[in-house]
């Protein structure tokens, strides 16, 4: 298939060169020449804008560093929307902004031009390897129709819903991994300021439920599907962890942890359930058996981990 690509940087040039592995006609752009030149090499031809690149093609991506390239490489003077024929696809891989995908989808649209965004996962080794999932949001038809191209980038497309729907997963899936990673860098500071050896704990730790399943895998349990009856687990035993820990850490307890006794204490919009909660904890002495059964649990959790100064309950 005729192919273009746009943006051959560090995630770019290895996607690219595993569609002309898979034997696709290669046509490339970017604003430094010379990045294609392995490209070229191995048999693609250069363009020296968008457009041109749009004209010799049946579908283009792009791979952009954000937004503003995006937009100018789509609709500016010699961009995409003004080269493409009639039917044509356009699949940005960029991580990129959903209300911007759904804009200029419009515009390409009133064109009878196809446009999905597909953003991927798998950082650099997984461009090399084609080990990438392509999240796609858009026309399912053109989805289809041009999966074994997506194939030849990587090899976990999926489509998830009408167009955004792909740049709203690859931002879920950031913002949880920004959330954890801050996270675990408070609680294995914890843990080896309290006297454990790093890789002794790392290695401990990820025997456990946490570690033992994938993040997201939890999720299909309790929130996803809203069953929350019967209980499987006690909110009082994740508050009487804290304080477990907080009398055994002393200085090396995280500070964000410190922050929900202070929610707790001295907030008056902190949810009931976390304070009925407590209260039950301290008078019966680890007694209480109040669970989550609610999803707003969330509303908590979530400022915390991004270590955010107030409380907002809707």
């Amino acid at each position: 298939m005729k192919v273009g690509f746009i943006g051959l940087g560090t995630m770019g040039a290895s996607m690219a060169s595993n569609l002309q592995v898979a034997k696709h006609e290669l046509w490339v752009h970017d604003v430094r020449r010379e990045v294609a030149k392995p490209h070229v090499d191995a048999g693609a031809q250069w363009k020296d804008t968008p457009r041109e690149v749009a004209e010799a093609v049946e579908v283009v991506f792009t791979s952009l560093p954000g937004p503003v390239e995006v937009e100018a490489v789509a609709l500016g003077a010699d961009g995409l929307i003004s080269g493409m024929r009639k039917g044509a696809a356009y699949f940005d891989l960029s991580t990129n902004s959903p209300a911007l995908i759904r804009r200029l989808h419009a515009l390409f649209k009133d064109r009878e031009l196809h446009l999905l965004d597909a953003p991927v996962s798998g950082g650099p080794k997984g461009a090399r390897t084609r080990k990438l999932a392509l999240w796609v949001g858009g026309d399912k038809e053109i989805y289809d129709r041009f999966k074994p191209v997506l194939d030849a980038i990587g090899d976990q497309p999926y489509y998830v819903g009408p167009i955004g729907a792909g740049s709203v997963a690859k931002l879920v899936h950031n913002c949880a991994g920004y959330a954890i990673q801050t996270a675990l860098a408070e609680v294995f500071t914890m843990g080896v300021k309290a006297g454990v050896e790093p890789l002794g704990l790392w290695k401990a730790v990820r025997q456990g439920a946490g570690g033992r399943r994938r993040t997201f895998d939890g999720l299909v349990d309790q929130f996803l599907p809203g069953t929350f009856e019967p209980p499987a687990f006690s909110s009082s035993y994740a508050i009487c962890t804290l304080f477990f820990s907080r009398s055994g850490m002393g200085a090396a307890y995280p500070l964000y942890f410190s922050g929900i006794f202070q929610l707790l204490a001295t907030s008056s919009t902190v949810l009931p359930a976390f304070l009925a909660a407590l209260t039950s904890l301290r008078k019966s002495r680890l007694k209480s058996t109040y669970s989550f059964r609610s999803g707003r649990v969330i509303s908590v959790l979530w400022p915390v981990m991004m270590m955010s100064t107030s409380l907002t309950v809707s």
